[in-house]
């Protein structure tokens, strides 16, 4: 068993999740249950077959030294995972918490003797997740490299960043360069068969230490103008410069290649359906 000392963590467990808790009691410097809890906790056993058990923490009144009282409240922990183990089932994530006298939350010193079992019943366990606020992570999606920009817009995800391949622009303007034109009426063709695609173009430029003229941004507006010329509304393409703050590499770039790839075009996928 893995013991924490995180006492936000408690509190967050006692008081902001919807699960239920059972109370121990332990005599004066003791790490074992008396007769009358350990009666107590073996019923409690054989009425929660079915549940689920998320913690235990264990405390101590204020007697004693420091070192003694977080190792006894351990102690305490342990005896209560003694009892319950292959009996009752338990999340895998499982938290041992010893709290020693930081735990002491009573003037009565024999209420503050004491291991709390933190768990879920049976009929909240379809919603386990949900009663413990776990988000469930979604596998991470790998875009082909070689895809077609409709296939990565289908393929991202709500904060997906895509580079827009051969936009290239006349040097030091915002003027796009004849070979842009296939990739500029691909995004089209993707934004006019996404209705509800919502995207921001992002630019980026290479090889000097500051975006003085605000070349960046004025790249970015230029290939929405293309967009909204064409019929997309204005809403549905946001614009940004991003300079030289976000480089691919570092600058001042070492290769023509690297500097290509620094100066580029992005779009981030803002909402889609």
């Amino acid at each position: 068993m893995k013991f924490s000392y995180c006492f936000l963590f408690f509190f967050l467990l006692q008081f902001a999740f919807s699960q239920e808790q059972v109370t121990f009691y332990f005599d004066n410097n003791k790490f074992e249950l008396n007769k009358v809890e350990s009666a107590k906790l073996q019923k409690w056993i054989l009425e929660n077959k079915t549940s689920k058990i998320l913690s235990i923490t264990g405390s101590t009144d204020e007697v004693g030294s420091t070192g003694f009282n977080d190792t006894l409240s351990q102690k305490r922990v342990s005896h209560i995972f003694t009892q319950i183990k292959g009996k009752i089932n338990i999340r895998p994530d499982f938290k041992s918490i010893s709290l020693g006298e930081k735990g002491a939350t009573s003037t009565n010193k024999a209420e503050n003797r004491k291991a709390i079992i933190h768990y879920l019943l049976e009929k909240d366990l379809d919603k386990e997740d949900e009663v413990l606020g776990i988000k469930k992570v979604e596998p991470e999606v790998i875009i082909p490299e070689d895809a077609t920009l409709a296939e990565k817009v289908k393929l991202a995800k709500v904060g997906t960043k895509i580079t827009l391949k051969n936009i290239n622009f006349y040097q030091n303007t915002f003027a796009t360069m004849p070979e842009s034109q296939g990739t500029l009426y691909d995004l089209l063709f993707v934004m006019q068969n996404n209705p509800e695609l919502i995207i921001e173009i992002q630019g980026h430029i290479c090889c000097i230490d500051k975006d003085y003229r605000n070349l960046s941004t004025d790249r970015a507006k230029q290939i929405k103008r293309f967009l909204v010329y064409n019929g997309i509304q204005d809403y549905r393409v946001k614009t940004k410069g991003f300079g030289v703050s976000q480089p691919i590499y570092p600058i001042p770039e070492a290769t023509p290649e690297q500097a290509a790839a620094n100066r580029r075009v992005e779009i981030e996928i803002l909402s889609k359906k």
